[in-house]
């Protein structure tokens, strides 16, 4: 398996579209997220990757940089991550982490952080063999 983890371009969008609707379980509008993800992935504080298997995306990882006051600098955030189930296992995600470190710490982050839901127990596995730290809580209000 000759993964390729690369920059994810415009013609990306289909694959994309699909692994966040898998990732979060339900079907999001296709023209909506479009236009979100054609401003996303032009504006410099985000990261967007695909890993490919043959030119086929098999995996996604967004990450957004931005100045926070209370850390005084910038800092990354992990908000989506998705590999193919049968990819799994194999090393994709660890590829597509890798990237995201080295491009965040490349623009001047200070720290990566991720959120994932208590539930996604195999996830939460992976960010600890990654060298993330259980070290927050978060709290959602939704509307």
């Amino acid at each position: 398996m000759g993964i390729l983890v690369r920059k994810a371009f415009i013609k990306d969008f289909t694959a994309v579209y699909q692994f966040i609707c898998e990732l979060q379980g339900k079907v999001f509008d296709k023209e909506t997220m479009s236009t979100l993800y054609s401003e996303n992935i032009s504006n410099p504080n985000y990261i967007y990757l695909v890993a490919c298997d043959d030119n086929t995306a098999v995996g996604y990882a967004s990450c957004h940089t931005q100045n926070l006051l209370h850390h005084a600098g910038k800092v990354a955030e992990v908000q989506e991550m998705f590999v193919k189930p049968t990819y799994r296992s194999n090393g994709v995600g660890k590829l597509l982490m890798d990237e995201l470190k080295k491009i965040a710490k490349e623009k001047g982050a200070l720290q990566l952080e991720v959120t994932t839901r208590a539930l996604r127990e195999k996830a939460i596995q992976f960010y600890v063999r990654e060298h993330f730290e259980d070290s927050h809580k978060k709290l959602v209000h939704y509307f």
